[in-house]
Parts: structure tokens; sequence; C-alpha cells
């Protein structure tokens, strides 16, 4: 069985039963075994009154419809587990699981949450992996860690998993090189130091004495407007993104491709869901290589 971040594979293999005994494993083995369990029924949330302990259960069988259990295994005791009502939440989803547990005031081994749909799951020794976003603002929200939010959502194959934005202010960057008239790539990145002139590459304007905040793919486009290359403040979150975390980022030079260089992932800068959702699981293999739902 999985040491951390343990979560069942679908939630149909959790039943919620309340129960008159103390929480104990003897006592729920006594009640417990003998009895029948539907077959896909794996765990069981044992609550009595404010009391919640999670159980596994072996049965004789998982071929007919029902089938004794013939064995009983506490995973969390009374103690090491808190049972959560977050109607939001949607309980398949192991990167939520976590959040909700990251969010408790005091942290134990197993919360169990009762979510969206009514439905009720459960995440045993939570430790979501975490990924560092790097990625340039404006625009905001900053679009890739916009995306990693919306796919971890939905994520339900994928193990918990925590982002980390790590955000590179342009306006900020532009201030290595002071100048009164700064080029940018276009206008989804409009900043500029007070007071400063600012010029959009992809609107091809008049050459000028400027500052270029841009990246290799600019100073390509730049030499193919103007036959040169102006002072440059390097904006590539790839090339910013040093470091030995997890990262993904991304990089304009990458069109239809990612690229993985030991636990950095870079995706295109135009990137779609899929490629990103590529990224995160290929971090995701790196990270925790047998995860797996139980």
């Amino acid at each position: 069985m999985t040491a951390r971040n343990l979560t069942p594979d679908r939630y149909r293999e959790v039943t919620l039963a309340q129960m008159e005994v103390p929480l104990t494993h003897h006592a729920l083995s006594e009640v417990l075994v003998g009895r029948e369990a539907y077959r896909r029924t794996r765990f069981i949330v044992v609550r009595r009154g404010s009391e919640v302990a999670l159980v596994e259960v072996t049965k004789a069988s998982t071929a007919p419809l029902f089938s004794l259990i013939t064995a009983v295994r506490v995973l969390a005791e009374v103690d090491e587990c808190r049972f959560v009502h977050a109607p939001e939440v949607d309980t398949a989803v192991p990167s939520s699981l976590a959040a909700v547990a990251s969010g408790l005031e005091e942290q134990v081994r197993c919360v169990i949450v009762q979510g969206k749909y009514g439905h009720v799951s459960f995440v045993l020794d939570p430790a979501p992996i975490r990924i560092r976003i790097v990625e340039t603002v404006p625009p905001s929200p900053p679009k890739l860690v916009d995306q990693v939010r919306r796919l971890l959502e939905v994520g339900d194959d994928l193990p918990p998993i925590e982002v980390v934005p790590e955000l590179i202010d342009l306006h900020e960057l532009a201030t290595a090189l002071p100048s009164d008239h700064y080029l940018l790539p276009c206008r989804a990145g409009e900043t500029a130091p007070p007071g400063a002139r600012v010029d959009y590459l992809d609107e091809r304007p008049a050459k000028a004495d400027w500052v270029l905040v841009g990246c290799a793919r600019s100073r390509e486009i730049h030499r193919w407007f103007y036959g040169g290359e102006p002072p440059t403040v390097n904006a590539c979150p790839r090339d910013l993104a040093a470091g030995g975390e997890p990262t993904l980022t991304k990089c304009c030079l990458l069109e239809e491709e990612i690229a993985i260089d030991g636990l950095q992932v870079t995706v295109p800068w135009g990137a779609s869901l899929a490629e990103v959702r590529s990224g995160i699981a290929a971090l995701a293999r790196s990270l925790e290589p047998t995860w797996a739902p139980e």
C-alpha cells in the first residue's frame, strides 16, 4: 500500500457506517468480520457520534454482488482522523482532498471529506507534491498558473499536487536596464517603469533607441524587423527558473512539444491545456513514480 497520499481509486469503494461500538480494531473486527459487504467496498468510514475512524476490509471474494468480510485493518484511528463537510469539493480529485487537509488548523493523518454530490472520500498521510510555476506578469492572472489550477480541479488520476506560483514582475525586471523607452513583445505584457515610453514589437513600430524586455524569440523578431539587437532584459521564464525544485514553466521557442530537463518541465508559450497537463504528469511521474489511487 502507498506510504503517503493514499486515496481510493473510486469513491464507490468507500462506505459510510454509523456504529455504537468503540472504534478500536478489536471492537470493529468483532462487528464487521463475518458481515456481508458490497463487492466494491474496500474502505469503511466508521462514525460513532463525533468520532470517526477509517477501516480497510478484506472480503472472501469480489466476484458475487456481496461477500463476507474476512479481515479488518484500521488505517487511521479516532485521534488520527478528521471528518470535514466541504460541499464545493470534488472528492474524486486527490489534489482537492489534499487542499482540504492542508487547510485544517490541526494536521491529522487522515482527512475524510464529504463533498460535492454528497460523496465521501479521504486522503491518508497527505504529502502533496509541490510544483513551482515560474511565470511572468502581467497579464494577470498569469495564464500558466491559471491553467494548472483548472487542470488540478479535475485531475482525478494525478497525485495530490500543491501549486507554488513564482511570478516575475516585468515592471521590476525592466529596471535592470534603466531607460526612458522600452520595447515589449506585445500589449499582453503592458508595463513599464513610471514615465517611460513603451512600444510593442508585434506592432512593428518605427525603430528607436529602446531597451527590449523579451526573450530569444523577441530578439529574433527584432533582428528580422530592424537588422540588429538592442540592449535586452531577458524575460524568458525558462531561463529565469533556475533552481533544483520541481518546476513547470514556459518558453516561446517551443511550439508543439514539451521539454523535460530533470525536475524542470517547459511547455510552449501558448500551450494548450493538453500540453500543460502533459507537463504536470511528467513532473508527477518523476516525483511519485509508484503513486496510484488504491
